[in-house]
């Protein structure tokens, strides 16, 4: 078993001053030295077109680019670098899993990734100039794994597939634009419509109604259900989805079976590393590295890393008021000895 954790950071002020101080924390560490490398090994399969990027990122949430603006000034790359790393429009995706449920207060989410890509950042974030305050685990610096925002919407999302990718937005930064911009479920999926979307994700969007959208979504189309769960296929775009779907299938399975009657039962039931839902599939990108949990009319978030665990509570309606929490840090364990980009060397992905 791993010790991992995630840093908890707070900020309230604007989009350029948040850039500026995310750039300063991450300015010569591990996560940084351990990105260079992979990039050696994993080129990049796209261009940087800085005045396109910024249009795009602008006509959606202008404070994104105000934050990489400030990332720039504190990390002094040229802004193709920048935007290679942080700005999440035509970059590259993988495989990975994730499960989905909601029910009547709340939506969970397992996070299933490779550790390699995992940054270990909890965030508070309370703009002073545009955009809602969000809380949630980032990617990428300025994406979002999932989150809930000031208004109550919580979005995850969930992957299906990269073949033909398209011009546009990879799932973290679209997770972060939609927590920026919709104050609703209605707003999140009309702007899930509207957004360019670069490979096959879906997008579970939940908020105070209960209401829950799963926003099927590719470069080629966008189709709009209604479900409590979601996992790693497509239930209407069908020919999208890959050939091998029986563990994504099984997982849905599983949840269906269990229909928990409360956000503690759905919480036990995503976490529990012996329930099913849970996955140790590190090596194959797709083990179960944090659960997150939502509940919008209490305006509280859970978070747990790795499996049977009980989740650190946040009240995020005390936050918003001024009370920060006073925790930096939160761990877990996790059944890995791959290397965690944000904790140890040789995060790479080069053949040793």
């Amino acid at each position: 078993m791993k010790t991992i954790h995630s840093d908890i950071i707070q900020f309230r002020g604007n989009h350029y001053d948040f850039g500026y101080m995310q750039g300063e924390r991450i300015k010569g560490s591990i996560t940084v030295k351990n990105r260079e490398n992979q990039w050696k090994v994993r080129k990049p399969r796209f261009s940087i077109d800085v005045n396109e990027t910024k249009g795009v990122i602008t006509r959606f949430a202008p404070g994104i680019w105000d934050e990489l603006l400030g990332l720039r000034e504190a990390l002094e790359w040229p802004m193709e670098k920048i935007l290679q790393e942080f700005g999440g429009y035509r970059v590259d995706y993988v495989r990975s899993g994730c499960s989905i449920m909601t029910g009547k207060d709340y939506m969970i989410r397992n996070y299933d990734y490779h550790p390699k890509t995992y940054e270990g950042r909890y965030i508070f974030f309370q703009p002073t100039d545009t955009g809602y305050a969000m809380i949630g685990p980032s990617q990428r610096v300025t994406g979002r794994m999932d989150g809930m925002n000031e208004k109550g919407l919580a979005v995850g999302y969930n992957f299906m597939h990269r073949k033909n990718p398209g011009d546009g937005f990879i799932c973290c930064m679209i997770g972060r634009i939609v927590l920026e911009s919709a104050a609703s479920v209605e707003e999140a999926v009309a702007l899930l419509k509207e957004i360019p979307h670069r490979h096959s994700f879906s997008y579970v969007v939940y908020d105070k109604s209960g209401q829950t959208y799963i926003v099927e979504t590719s470069p080629r189309g966008v189709e709009v259900r209604q479900s409590t769960m979601c996992t790693n296929h497509f239930e209407i775009m069908k020919e999208e989805n890959r050939n091998h779907l029986v563990d994504s299938k099984r997982r849905l399975a599983v949840m269906e079976e269990e229909k928990p009657e409360n956000a503690e039962e759905a919480f036990r039931l995503m976490n529990g590393s012996d329930r099913g839902v849970f996955s140790d599939l590190y090596g194959s990108w797709a083990g179960t590295i944090h659960t997150s949990a939502y509940l919008p009319k209490e305006m509280k978030a859970w978070f747990a890393l790795g499996g049977d665990r009980d989740p650190v509570v946040f009240d995020f309606d005390k936050w918003l008021e001024g009370e920060n929490v006073s925790q930096v840090k939160m761990s877990g364990e996790v059944d890995t000895d791959i290397p965690f980009v944000h904790m140890d060397e040789g995060a790479d992905w080069f053949k040793r």
